[in-house]
């Protein structure tokens, strides 16, 4: 089912009401996969209060040490943010978001990444997302909490789900649902072979352009590689590394598996 494939990600939440109530909306909406990366107070009798009765999210949760660690196996990322950001990314609205959720989650896994309450997420954080979810609100009063922010991401995955469209024999009709986008854990090996491919053709220096890995992922993340696309592009890393004479190869970070 779609909606086993959708989890939500909640960063170094400050106050674990806040974890309660995400985990009693999503209850509300028919979701259940809450993911917790660092949270400054968990578990804690707060959360239990506020989850009102959806304790079973909060003994299901899994609790991870890195936003990388919460994301592995998904193959479209949304953060979301009140903020803009230099490089830009593709902002969706919440309803947009909702859709696009339900149209990927038939067949793949997706993730909504909330940040901080008080700062956000940070602009690593987002270059690890695919998209933007903006949730507009009254600018003389912009603050909203993030649990509040869950619900609406909560209310119109929901929503999108109950007006899909099927054929007469009853199939759902979806969008591009064989398409074989590539996971983000394989994004992260890849753009771990990309920097090192640039510095030994001395593209890059990472002390003095810190901003070109960035603004390459942001790149890449807006073009939504295929695993099929990603496997060309790792291979031509892999012959340019290996036509530059007198220097190794081929040693990447253990965590992606390269």
């Amino acid at each position: 089912m779609a909606i086993e494939n959708i989890r939500f990600i909640m960063i170094n939440t400050s106050h674990p009401g806040n974890i309660g109530a995400a985990a009693r909306v999503m209850k509300n909406m028919g979701l259940s996969r809450l993911y917790l990366v660092a949270p400054k107070r968990y578990p804690a009798p707060e959360a239990t209060a506020m989850a009102s009765g959806a304790d079973d999210l909060l003994e299901q949760a899994i609790v991870c040490d890195t936003l990388e660690e919460a994301l592995e196996g998904c193959h479209l990322v949304l953060g979301s943010t009140a903020r803009e950001r230099k490089i830009q990314h593709e902002f969706l609205d919440a309803r947009a978001a909702g859709e696009l959720v339900q149209e990927e989650a038939v067949t793949q896994q997706v993730a909504l990444v909330f940040g901080r309450e008080r700062t956000g997420l940070t602009n690593e954080e987002t270059g690890l997302c695919h998209k933007l979810i903006n949730i507009p609100t009254n600018p003389d009063y912009s603050s909203l909490n993030v649990a509040s922010a869950i619900q609406i991401a909560a209310y119109e995955i929901m929503m999108a789900g109950c007006s899909i469209k099927t054929e007469h024999d009853g199939q759902v009709i979806w969008t591009d649902r064989t398409v074989d986008y590539a996971s983000s854990d394989a994004m992260e090996g890849f753009y771990d072979h990309l920097e090192q491919t640039l510095i030994d053709i001395e593209f890059l220096n990472p002390q003095q352009s810190p901003q070109l890995m960035p603004k390459l992922r942001q790149l890449y993340n807006r073009s939504r590689l295929k695993q099929e696309e990603l496997n060309i592009l790792r291979g031509i890393l892999t012959s340019t590394q290996k036509s530059l004479p007198g220097r190794i190869h081929g040693v990447f970070s253990k965590k992606h598996g390269r």
